[in-house]
């Protein structure tokens, strides 16, 4: 059951898919980790992109690739067997490098956006599973991290999606209950975590799951984070 809108007094954000396309982002770092981990050989970054879900010379992700919600440590995991030249540590370094230098595309103009909730008296937060440097990188490229109150990664000690600890992190800062709070993400993950936490789950179509996959766990799906505005005014639906 949808709770009601008036009551919403904080909004905690996914980053990749959700304030950010995920496509443009995470593809164009696909091919650049991959070519560099694989010192330059186009073969082996193409049979390694493979068995992380990732076509290189399409330059698309499959929809069930362990990047697409992964923690970056996860990432690590799977492509270590690849690369196992490089240290665990080293490994993970070189993914989180990458990551911060990797273009962003706003999935919305997130300046306006984030002014029009803010002016709402919301508190907003980020809940990502990337590593806490590298979203920092990119909402700085964006010039909105001042706009949030609460910005967690997967190694920021609240543990990663679907485990809820990142959101009740933002619910414990802010001072509200997480049932004032809705989760706003593209994935499973990031609803499944809303779910756990108390949260109203909204989804948002700019990742890459369907309709038909996100709306089991929410409790509204709309096409972006643009739309956020009339959800809260209880007209988009």
């Amino acid at each position: 059951m949808i709770k009601d809108r008036l009551e919403i007094k904080g909004l905690i954000f996914d980053k990749d898919g959700t304030l950010f396309d995920f496509a443009a982002t995470w593809e164009a770092w696909a091919v650049a980790f991959l070519l560099r981990a694989a010192q330059g050989d186009t073969d082996r970054a193409i049979h390694v992109g493979s068995h992380i879900g990732f076509d290189f010379q399409a330059q698309k992700f499959d929809r069930n690739s362990v990047v697409i919600a992964g923690t970056p440590g996860e990432v690590a995991a799977a492509l270590k067997p690849h690369f196992s030249n490089f240290s665990d540590v080293g490994l993970l370094e070189m993914l989180n490098d990458e990551a911060e230098k990797a273009p962003q595309r706003e999935a919305v103009p997130l300046m306006k956006l984030l002014t029009d909730l803010r002016g709402r008296g919301l508190k907003l937060g980020v809940a990502t599973n990337d590593a806490e440097g590298p979203a920092r990188a990119h909402l700085n490229q964006a010039d909105v991290t001042p706009m949030f109150d609460f910005i967690a990664g997967f190694d920021s000690g609240h543990g990663a999606k679907p485990a809820p600890g990142q959101l009740l992190a933002f619910a414990a800062q802010t001072g509200l209950r997480p049932d004032t709070i809705a989760m706003i993400g593209d994935s499973t993950h990031d609803l499944r975590a809303g779910r756990a936490a108390g949260m109203t789950c909204v989804a948002v179509l700019t990742g890459l799951a369907t309709k038909a996959e996100l709306a089991p766990h929410a409790d509204a799906v709309l096409p972006d984070i643009g739309h956020l505005p009339a959800w809260l005014d209880g007209a988009g639906h």
